[in-house]
């Protein structure tokens, strides 16, 4: 009850309690985090599950109720993978082909985006529309021509021809991937550092290098994991046991009699625990370089 002065008349007002948005934020934000922690539950299970079924007797394997905790010390399946044949001939294999690919690919796509990114050359359009159309052909209906072109070229079974092969696929994205990074440093950056006394190469290597940096470094990831997960070229191309990839090797754990599960994971676990450690060493760089060439004024 209140009592309005100017008039003496008793009035009754019912004040409604605001609601706050608090409540309504915090239930969001509860929501949210429930979300990405099962899609983040979801993601992990399968490298959980081939991670234990490494460590399964092959009796538990096969059982109808799932093993979800392996014994620990199982380590026969390592070993079997270990010194299983071609085992260290793929993986130098492997390192060979990635190797070259990430070097070449970044190298050249580099400075074909500089190129695209501060010239105005002509068929400068037709060349970018030519990139992206590039990545619109599925790569798997490519199989067959670049196996006859290699082998007109005696490159097949080579990890020469491989390595070309990747290069054929990669370079197109990291060409259009590194083309935005240097599009969106400006050029007076450069132009400024020229008038102080640089040359034009000082002034790209002391000023636009740096930003770029980052999105090399993204750049070289993205080729890294295409080039070794590939399975579909190695396989066709590279013929030769001896010639194998990691990911082709990881193919003769499956026979026509039986498939080798326990090895199988041990095997693809070996192979992942570098990518995992390297990734983790340098996954500061990958998200600086989602806004590298972000120009503070």
């Amino acid at each position: 009850m209140t009592t309005i002065p100017a008039t003496g008349v008793r009035t009754s007002v019912r004040v409604r309690p605001r609601r706050s948005g608090g409540v309504t934020s915090r239930a969001g934000g509860v929501a949210a985090h429930v979300i990405v922690v099962v899609v983040l539950l979801l993601m992990l299970f399968p490298v959980y599950w081939a991670v234990s079924t490494s460590f399964k007797r092959g009796i538990d394997m096969n059982r109808i109720t799932p093993l979800w905790f392996p014994i620990p010390g199982t380590f026969q399946h390592y070993r079997d993978a270990w010194h299983k044949d071609y085992f260290l001939s793929s993986l130098q294999n492997s390192a060979i082909v990635v190797a070259s690919v990430v070097v070449i690919s970044i190298a050249v796509a580099f400075l074909a985006a500089v190129a695209i990114a501060r010239s105005n050359f002509r068929g400068r359009k037709a060349y970018i529309v030519l990139i992206m159309a590039i990545q619109m052909i599925p790569q798997i209906a490519l199989i067959l021509p670049l196996f006859v072109l290699l082998s007109y070229v005696h490159k097949q079974n080579t990890i020469v021809g491989l390595t070309f092969t990747y290069l054929a696929f990669i370079l197109p994205f990291s060409i259009w991937t590194l083309r935005g990074f240097v599009a969106n440093i400006p050029a007076d950056l450069e132009e400024a550092a020229m008038i102080d006394g640089c040359s034009r190469f000082g002034a790209f290597m002391r000023v636009t290098f740096p930003l770029v940096a980052p999105g090399l470094v993204a750049t070289a990831i993205f080729a890294f994991i295409q080039s070794f997960n590939e399975f579909i070229f190695a396989y066709v191309i590279m013929q030769d046991n001896s010639k194998w990839t990691a990911s082709v090797w990881l193919e003769s754990f499956l026979t026509q009699q039986q498939i080798d599960w326990g090895g199988l994971m041990a095997g693809a676990t070996m192979l992942s625990i570098p990518i995992v450690i390297g990734f983790l060493l340098v996954q500061r760089y990958v998200a600086v370089g989602l806004t590298a060439g972000a120009v503070k004024g």
